[in-house]
């Protein structure tokens, strides 16, 4: 049925149990949902977080979960993002960024945190592993944020050939590569 709408009525019963929290330096999201839209306020340069390390606090009960991590140098990390108001859950269309030069798109079009479900995803570098504390390097999450899953990042399994990514999105990495947007690009918000 495509095209209509489809409501399952038997849909399974979700529930997610965070497995640990994030340890970050960064204690305020850049990106905000607020007035039907979104709003950039940037407190780093892209740079900077790209080489931030921070910590995955595991829960000590599950320590265990992370035998053999440490045979990988990438990490995939889901978390949440607990700071996105129940306003910017329900958010359908935004302009990325905040940006009005930019089009509007359907929110599954973008990076942003916010979303019907605030899971975030990025790879970062491991850098060290201590018992139950992952050291990582290039997370985006803000201090605190509940950290949903790790996966270890296998290049052949995410691997993706011919991709296309959108005309506004390759302008938003063109200009942070130039150093012409300010700040950083962390999504929770």
């Amino acid at each position: 049925m495509i095209g209509k709408e489809v409501r399952n009525e038997a849909a399974p019963y979700m529930q997610l149990r965070p497995v640990g929290v994030v340890k970050s330096p960064l204690k305020e999201p850049s990106l905000i949902a607020e007035s039907g839209d979104l709003e950039w306020q940037p407190k780093e340069g892209r740079r900077e977080w790209r080489t931030r390390v921070s910590e995955l606090v595991i829960d000590s009960d599950l320590a265990g979960i992370l035998d053999g991590i440490e045979d990988f140098s990438h990490l995939l990390v889901l978390y949440w993002a607990h700071r996105v108001p129940s306003e910017g859950r329900s958010l359908i269309k935004v302009h990325p960024m905040g940006r009005e030069d930019l089009p509007l798109v359907g929110i599954f079009s973008t990076c942003s945190p916010a979303r019907p479900n605030t899971i975030c995803a990025i790879v970062v570098r491991l850098l060290e592993r201590k018992e139950n504390v992952l050291k990582v390097e290039g997370l985006d999450a803000i201090d605190g944020s509940p950290i949903v899953d790790i996966k270890p990042y296998i290049p052949s399994y995410y691997r993706a050939d011919n991709t296309k990514v959108a005309d506004w999105m390759l302008q938003i990495e063109r200009e942070f590569a130039e150093g012409s947007i300010a700040g950083g690009d962390n999504k929770e918000g």
